[in-house]
């Protein structure tokens, strides 16, 4: 049995040792697609709550021993995180928020109904502007346990500590949606969730809860991030993606192998051009390969795809069927770059 298995690695390490593996750099397309068309837009909260929800809250407050309205300052801070980003990008000529525009959500915790189109068009339109995009929720839900603290540290050692430690986990919750009302449809709909916890400790439980001061600032500044990171959905983004390229087979191969290690990736396609007229089918279909790889480093998909579906056609080379089916998806990801007007 140990020899079969010692068999199969050394097999599993042969197949592994023919490909070293390179990444490339690509751009992918923002995960909301924005009509060019849009180039006014507006942010609103729907997040204030009614007198219902306030009372919700209000008792929230006095579970988690707050004095000040988290969840209004938190959704401040995600609204003026989302408007500082998109003033950033230069897509949109103009980022308004309509503060006189008095929304209230009937729900704590879900996102409320959508707004109609009716409604968001005639915001819009009053407004002057092409889009809507509305924070539909934002809330923070904090949950509280009390123990003995236990002891202290101080300069003498550890010492016991006749007092209370307070441990507060705090989940910070916000929901978009983008209206586009000249279409008559929503661009997008995405929520947030992040948790924060904090221990303090003190003589009694108010005292250590009072000790939590950093807690609000920190709530603050998550808020903000994730305004910021959901003003970033709709702008295109840099992954780096592994390929697979052939190493083994000629002596040519082997160079080949050297030359791209330096970044000389030419030079080890004239190499591998070479091979492509190899008369042995297994090191002429992974030439044919290797010059796919080449060609989607270079920027060209379209020639990428064409040699890659050579290698597998004439060739059986079993990983450029996998690799078509890769370019293919990056060929889908160009025509989006394409109606998003983001140039490579």
């Amino acid at each position: 049995m140990r020899k079969h298995i010692l068999i199969l690695l050394l097999a599993a390490a042969a197949v592994s040792c023919k490909t070293n593996q390179l990444y490339i750099n690509v751009l992918q397309p923002a995960p909301v697609t924005m009509s060019p068309g849009i180039k006014k837009v507006g942010i609103i909260n729907r997040s204030i709550p009614t007198d219902e929800t306030k009372t919700l809250d209000a008792l929230d407050r006095v579970l988690s021993l707050e004095s000040t309205d988290l969840d209004k300052d938190g959704a401040w801070e995600c609204i003026t995180g989302v408007a500082s980003e998109l003033k950033n990008n230069d897509r949109f000529s103009e980022v308004v928020l309509l503060d006189d525009i008095d929304f209230r959500s009937s729900r704590i915790g879900i996102l409320p109904p959508m707004l109609s189109n009716r409604i968001a068009d005639s915001i819009c339109r009053v407004k002057g502007i092409d889009a809507l995009f509305a924070l539909e929720r934002f809330d923070t839900d904090t949950r509280i346990s009390t123990s003995s603290a236990g002891s202290v540290e101080t300069a003498v050692g550890n010492l016991p500590f006749l007092g209370f430690q307070v441990t507060m986990e705090t989940i910070i919750k916000s929901g978009w949606r983008i209206y586009y009302p000249a279409e008559g449809r929503i661009l997008d709909e995405f929520s947030f969730a992040e948790s924060l916890g904090f221990t303090a400790k003190g003589i009694s439980i108010l005292a250590a809860a009072g000790a939590l001061k950093d807690r609000k600032n920190a709530i603050r500044e998550v808020s903000r991030n994730a305004g910021m990171a959901y003003a970033e959905r709709i702008l295109p983004y840099r992954l780096n993606v592994n390929r697979d390229y052939f190493v083994k087979g000629t002596n040519n191969f082997k160079i080949a192998r050297r030359k791209a290690q330096m970044g000389k990736w030419d030079e080890a396609g004239t190499l591998w051009d070479t091979e492509t007229a190899n008369p042995k089918a297994k090191i002429a279909g992974r030439a044919w390969y290797n010059m796919a790889i080449l060609s989607e480093i270079n920027g060209d998909i379209d020639k990428a795809m064409e040699l890659a579906a050579r290698a597998w056609e004439d060739y059986k080379t079993r990983k450029a069927l996998d690799y078509t089916r890769i370019l293919e998806r990056r060929k889908d990801d160009k025509r989006l770059l394409e109606i998003q007007e983001i140039k490579e």
